[in-house]
């Protein structure tokens, strides 16, 4: 996990595995599907986020969407005058995607955590990935992105 070797010793890191988290629907929230309590308690527990998402045609991926649909719901059933889980945390947005490097993503997703009152930090990093990449499946960075990924992850950390 990239996120791990940037930040290193300075934090605890941890990825999210969100797999089994059921589709957003109204109807299911209570009594709440055993996924998203443990997700929106490891939300609620984490400093901050660091979201790595490729692009899907001009956008973030749906399941990203659904992951914070469900995070921007109320805990306590009805009660919209308490915070979410997601509400305050500090969220950071990389991407790796096409020639645009997630440009498109990044905004829209930035958008989407602003509304759901998420503290979107300003610095993001938008990867470019090369042609050959995409046949191998590997991603190598230049030292320049590395040094990108590494000013956003002091940023995270505060």
């Amino acid at each position: 996990m990239m996120a791990k070797e940037i930040i290193g010793d300075r934090a605890e890191v941890s990825e999210l595995d969100y797999s089994d988290l059921p589709l957003i629907n109204q109807d299911l929230e209570q009594p709440e599907p055993a996924a998203v309590a443990r997700i929106r308690k490891a939300i609620g527990e984490a400093d901050a986020l660091w979201v790595f998402t490729p692009e899907y045609n001009s956008s973030y991926p749906g399941h990203i969407k659904n992951l914070f649909d469900w995070l921007s719901r109320p805990v306590k059933p009805l009660d919209y005058a308490m915070p979410t889980c997601i509400n305050g945390k500090r969220v950071a947005i990389s991407g790796a995607g096409g020639k645009a490097a997630t440009a498109n993503c990044r905004a829209k997703l930035t958008e989407l955590l602003t509304f759901v009152k998420a503290d979107v930090l300003l610095e993001q990093t938008g990867i470019a990935v090369p042609a050959e990449a995409w046949g191998t499946d590997i991603l190598t960075l230049t030292d320049e992105q590395m040094a990108q990924l590494k000013a956003q992850a002091e940023k995270i950390l505060g």
